[in-house]
């Protein structure tokens, strides 16, 4: 068991989704944060760490037009 912790912005897709999933394997409790649940979902189920190591947050939706 590991102490830990990580907040990984951009979790569903890309980098955020590489670095969250490296931390996962490397022991890491992580925080994925993104604007799309579903993306965050799938990241959590990809890395086989389980809820117990996984909590997905999405954010408010981009401002921008």
């Amino acid at each position: 068991m590991t102490n830990k912790v990580a907040l990984v912005t951009g979790a569903g897709t890309g980098i955020g989704k590489a670095a969250a999933l490296a931390m996962l394997k490397d022991g890491y409790r992580v925080a994925l944060v993104g604007r799309r649940k579903e993306l965050l979902d799938k990241t959590a189920a990809d890395s086989g760490a389980g809820t117990g190591r996984c909590l997905c947050r999405p954010t408010l939706p981009s401002l921008r037009k």
